[in-house]
């Protein structure tokens, strides 16, 4: 749930955002102090997990109202425990990974122009069949768990490294070329019980977010899914139809977006499988990677 420390700041440039360690105002600190110390009373604060940057995120998620946040903090705390997330982290494996990615690819790739780590999300090739001949929803929710486990202890340290500052977001992609109005009715359960896991589980994680090649009839589908979204983070989503290039390579570099997206990049595996990115080099070789640079891994769950 919470990240490694964070990095030393050798970006001359960086100024961090409102509500974020390093740019809080005096009643925000003060609620932070508050918060933690709440916390401690109860017997919910774990120092090891719950660093100030972790805290800061159920905090601006509830726009720093102490009582709400409390709520959904130790709301998460519970659920933690009855998932049995750190089991999850612990021991299970996603063995079917490679033949999940042949219907329905999910995957961390590189990072964008801000250092953030790039996932993608190839919703227009699930073959909803097929996929649940090698797997199941259950076990689906428990990668995605895992994934942003990986994502806040592994993957965010490692870029913040590269580039010298705090990175405490992703920049999504969200490619529904092929999707029909039947097919998203398929995975419906899958995806809100998704987006609730990422909203109430995991919240403040979401930096841009891009869905491209949003078919014809997509505002059916997306005004059923803003509903079990908080206002918020509808405001980061971008929907971009097949004209899309010009938008994500303004923010991603076109070596770190795959070739088949409108980018160069072309892993030597398949992108969708080489889990790119400078969490793959020992923590003392993350220090200054170029975001151009990243390294290939081996696939992972």
């Amino acid at each position: 749930m919470t990240s490694t420390q964070s990095p030393i700041v050798t970006d001359p440039n960086y100024k961090p955002l409102p509500g974020r360690i390093g740019n809080l105002t005096i009643p925000q600190q003060h609620t932070l102090e508050k918060f933690k110390k709440a916390l401690e009373e109860e017997g919910w604060y774990d120092a090891e997990r719950h660093d100030d940057a972790t805290l800061l995120r159920f905090l601006r998620a509830r726009k720093f109202d102490l009582e709400k946040a409390l709520a959904m903090f130790i709301a998460n705390e519970k659920w933690r425990k009855e998932f049995g997330v750190d089991e999850i982290v612990k021991s299970f494996d996603f063995k079917e990974k490679q033949e999940v990615d042949k219907y329905y690819p999910q995957y961390y790739h590189k990072m964008d122009k801000d250092g953030r780590p790039i996932y993608i999300e190839r919703l227009g090739q699930l073959n909803v069949n097929e996929l649940w001949k090698i797997t199941t929803q259950d076990r689906l929710i428990k990668r995605l768990v895992l994934e942003y486990e990986k994502f806040l202890t592994e993957r965010l340290p490692a870029c913040s490294r590269a580039v010298g500052h705090p990175v405490e977001t992703s920049c999504t992609i969200l490619d529904l070329k092929g999707v029909g109005i039947k097919q998203f009715f398929d995975v419906k359960g899958s995806v809100q019980k998704a987006s609730e896991i990422g909203q109430d589980r995991y919240p403040e994680c979401m930096g841009k977010f891009y869905i491209i090649n949003a078919p014809w009839g997509f505002s059916t589908v997306w005004s059923l899914v803003k509903g079990w979204l908080d206002p918020v983070t509808v405001a980061k989503i971008s929907i971009l139809g097949s004209s899309y290039q010009k938008d994500l390579l303004a923010q991603i570099p076109e070596e770190n977006l795959p070739h088949d997206l409108g980018g160069k990049c072309r892993c030597a595996q398949g992108c969708s499988l080489s889990d790119a990115g400078p969490w793959n080099l020992p923590i003392e070789k993350q220090q200054g990677v170029s975001i151009g640079d990243a390294k290939e891994g081996q696939p992972t769950v």
